[in-house]
């Protein structure tokens, strides 16, 4: 069964580090069945600067680095466009094309 969170939709964090937080999904990894999302779950990687990189970019400069780290999808709920709440996801077919819906308000989302 493929993951029923995509790129760019609203998820709440229901447990870890960052539980109650809400974020857009910033990339997906299916195969690993993690999510990633703006501003959360934020890991720091030492990074040693590096000679053959651009002059502006942050390889190049070196330091600690702060970004997304990964979060296991069943971790995440999607929030309702609805009501601002997290919501589980449902598919439904129509004429041969699935499309999701929420099973709080049964909002299309797609």
């Amino acid at each position: 069964m493929g993951m029923r969170i995509r790129r760019d939709d609203q998820v709440a964090i229901v447990s870890g580090k960052d539980r109650g937080k809400t974020g857009r999904v910033l990339r997906v990894d299916p195969k690993k069945e993690r999510v990633y999302v703006e501003g959360l779950n934020i890991i720091k990687r030492h990074q040693k600067p590096s000679p053959t990189a651009s002059a502006g970019s942050e390889a190049a400069t070196g330091g600690v680095i702060e970004k997304e780290g990964p979060i296991h999808v069943s971790n995440v709920m999607l929030v309702d466009p609805k009501d601002n709440r997290p919501t589980r996801v449902g598919v439904t077919r129509e004429g041969g094309v699935r499309s999701r819906v929420t099973k709080r308000s049964s909002t299309k989302l797609d």
